[in-house]
């Protein structure tokens, strides 16, 4: 006689009954080098609770989905092996069941297509009002209409375009919900001493970093002879503006001063081989950052990329 082996995906098991999943989840592992459908199902929830980072999830479980568990694990004081057990499918449960369960404001929701609920009516309402969602009434059905707008939302934020609104996205919707209603106005032709200097630093430190453009990028370099992101950028404040920036990227954005937008000279940075700041660049305008990367030292890239759209968290400001 044949044995029958009952099995369950992971989003079943995740938010089916706790008799049901509770026995499903022993018999489920998932691991580095796996490649199934309950993968992808398994990156959907971590990128839902803000663990997976990148843009599209996949059915493979490869180094992100790996760091991603982990980080999820170090969360929720599990043995962080970046194997997803039983302990692991417990928690990713428990954590969904409880933000469903005490969310008291759409902000901290992630919304997608397919939903219904007062929040989606809400997101169209804020949508609506920057310009993206253009039907003549508000509903509670998140249907395609609303992904859409959603979609050339984010894709005008620099924002990966997927449609689903999480954590980046909402932060995006009140940022520019505060840059949309504040308006600059001008009492005199004339630019102010402040908007002047900022201008001409701008200028400065662009023309300055161009000049080392095609050096190769070596890790912890400080000099042309080859620089490092955050070596690069600590020698052009201080050739330009005689500026001294901390050492590494992390502290560089601990001391920068927030932009909803980015301005021609701010700093842009980037989240890349570890949570947080990792990378960062000079903002030239047009949609365009100067830095030394890794794979091709010091050049320009497009904000639009699709490595680095997906990796880009905010922009901050140098006060010099």
């Amino acid at each position: 006689m044949k044995k029958i082996v009952a099995t369950m995906t992971v989003a079943s098991a995740l938010f089916a009954s706790p008799i049901v999943s509770n026995a499903a989840l022993g018999d489920q592992t998932l691991r580095t080098g796996m490649k199934n459908n309950d993968v992808k199902e398994l990156q959907q929830v971590l990128k839902q609770k803000g663990y997976f980072k990148n843009g599209t999830t996949t059915t493979y479980f490869g180094s992100a989905t790996k760091q991603a568990v982990i980080n999820f694990q170090k969360a929720n004081r599990i043995a962080a092996d970046g194997v997803v057990g039983p302990a692991t499918f417990k928690a990713l449960k428990v954590a969904g069941s409880n933000q469903s369960s005490n969310t008291s404001t759409a902000g901290s929701k992630v919304l997608k297509q397919g939903m219904t609920s007062s929040d989606v009516q809400k997101l169209q309402q804020i949508l609506k009002q920057k310009g993206y969602f253009k039907n003549s009434t508000t509903t509670t059905y998140f249907g395609s209409v609303t992904k859409q707008a959603v979609v050339n939302f984010q894709k005008a934020n620099r924002l990966v375009a997927d449609g689903i609104v999480g954590p980046a996205t909402w932060k995006a919707l009140g940022s520019s919900g505060s840059a949309s209603t504040s308006t600059s106005t001008s009492t005199s032709s004339k630019p102010s001493t402040s908007s002047t200097n900022a201008t001409s630093g701008a200028s400065k430190l662009i023309n300055t970093g161009k000049k080392y453009m095609g050096v190769k990028y070596v890790w912890g370099g400080t000099t042309p002879s080859g620089f490092d992101c955050s070596g690069f950028l600590d020698y052009v404040y201080k050739e330009a503006l005689g500026v001294k920036l901390p050492r590494t990227v992390a502290e560089i954005y601990k001391v920068g001063v927030s932009v909803k937008t980015p301005s021609v000279g701010d700093l842009v940075f980037f989240e890349t081989y570890k949570p947080g700041a990792s990378h960062a660049g000079i903002y030239l305008g047009n949609g365009k950052f100067l830095h030394s990367s890794s794979s091709k030292g010091v050049g320009i890239t497009e904000m639009s990329n699709s490595y680095w759209s997906q990796r880009y968290i905010g922009a901050k400001r140098i006060n010099y």
